[in-house]
C-alpha cells in the first residue's frame, strides 16, 4: 500500500481526526531539522497521516532508498508485531516508525542482535526523555509498570528487505488511555506515569539513542560484548532470573530459569534437569515476578 502524504492539520474540519487536542500531529519539519545531518545515519524522515503498516510500506521501498531511511505513521490498520499478531492504536496515541537499516560490515550471523539492539535503545530513549523506567521482554517487548503491574507497552519486529537490508519496526503505546487498551495486559507511557507524552522529543530521544547503539555496534563488527550491548540488555531484560516457559516452533514447550543471553542472543534457560537449553526463537511467558 502506498503511504498518503502528509497533508497541512490546519485544513481538517473542525471534528475531525485531528481534534484531539492531547494528541497534536508530529512535526515533520522540526523532526527533520533535529534529526538529518551530515553524517549522521538518519538520511530522510516522513510522517505519514495514515497507511497499514510502516515495516511493510519501507521494505517495499527499500531498493531504492540509502540506509537511515525513517518513515512514522501518525495511524496503522495492519501494523504487525511477531507472529503476524496484530498492533493497533487510536490515531496519534503512540510512537509507530520503521527505519532501513544496512549493517554491511557485520557478518550475518550477528544480525540477530538488531531487534535485541534496537530494544536497549528504545529503552534508553524512553527512560530519558520520558522519565518513566522501561524494561525488556526477551526478545523484543518493551515493558513498564502500570500500578503494581508489569504491562507490555511496545513491542519491535526485524524484517529483511533485499539482500543487504533490514527494516526494523517499532511501535511504542504513548498516550493511551485505560478505556483505549486492546488488551488488559497492555500499558501505556501515560498510565505508567510518564512525566513527558510529547511525541516530538520522545521519537528524537528514541531515534538518537538507535543511532548511538547501532553505530557502536557496527564499529565492533556486531560483536555483542565489546560493543557493550550484551552487557546492557542483560542489565535490563526483565526475563532474566525469572521461572519461564517458552512455547517453541514446533508446539514444543520449555519451562525453566531464565539465566542468562547468550553471544548470539538467545535466551538461555536453565531447565529442571540441570541442563542449559538456548532458546533462539519462540514466545515466552513470565511465571515468576522478580
Amino acid at each position: 500500500m502506498t503511504p498518503q502524504q502528509p497533508s497541512d492539520p490546519n485544513d481538517r474540519p473542525p471534528g475531525g481526526r485531528w481534534s484531539d487536542l492531547d494528541r497534536p500531529p508530529l512535526d515533520q519539519a522540526a523532526l527533520r531539522r533535529a534529526l538529518l545531518r551530515g553524517g549522521g545515519l538518519w538520511s530522510s524522515l516522513d510522517v505519514v497521516p495514515v497507511t497499514g503498516s510502516t515495516n511493510t510500506d519501507l521494505a517495499e521501498r527499500a531498493a531504492d532508498l540509502p540506509e537511515g531511511a525513517v518513515l512514522v505513521a501518525e495511524e496503522q490498520h495492519s501494523a504487525r508485531g511477531r507472529l503476524d499478531r496484530t498492533w493497533t492504536a487510536p490515531a496519534r496515541s503512540g510512537l509507530f516508525f520503521s527505519v532501513l537499516l544496512r549493517p554491511a560490515e557485520v557478518p550475518l550471523a550477528r544480525w540477530g542482535w538488531l531487534p535485541l539492539l534496537t530494544g536497549v535503545a528504545v529503552a534508553t530513549g524512553l527512560s530519558r526523555a520520558a522519565g518513566v523506567d522501561t524494561a525488556l521482554k526477551w526478545p523484543n517487548d518493551l515493558l513498564v509498570t502500570v500500578g503494581t503491574e508489569e504491562r507490555k507497552t511496545g513491542g519491535i519486529l526485524a524484517e529483511r528487505a533485499g539482500p543487504d537490508g533490514v527494516v526494523m519496526g517499532v511501535g511504542i503505546n504513548v498516550s493511551l488511555r485505560a478505556d483505549e487498551l486492546p488488551v488488559p495486559t497492555a500499558g501505556s507511557l501515560a498510565l505508567a506515569g510518564a512525566a513527558n507524552t510529547d511525541r516530538d522529543p520522545l521519537l528524537r530521544a528514541v531515534l538518537r539513542s538507535l543511532e548511538h547503539w547501532y553505530g557502536t555496534w557496527r564499529a565492533a563488527g556486531g560483536d555483542p560484548a565489546v560493543s557493550g550491548l550484551q552487557e546492557t540488555y542483560a542489565a535490563g531484560c526483565a526475563t532474566l532470573g525469572r521461572k519461564v516457559r517458552a512455547e517453541l516452533p514446533g508446539d514444543r514447550s520449555l519451562l525453566g530459569e531464565a539465566v542468562a543471553v547468550d553471544g548470539d542472543g538467545r535466551l538461555v534457560l536453565a531447565t529442571e534437569d540441570g541442563v542449559q537449553e538456548p532458546v533462539g526463537a519462540g514466545d515466552i511467558v513470565h511465571l515468576r515476578p522478580v
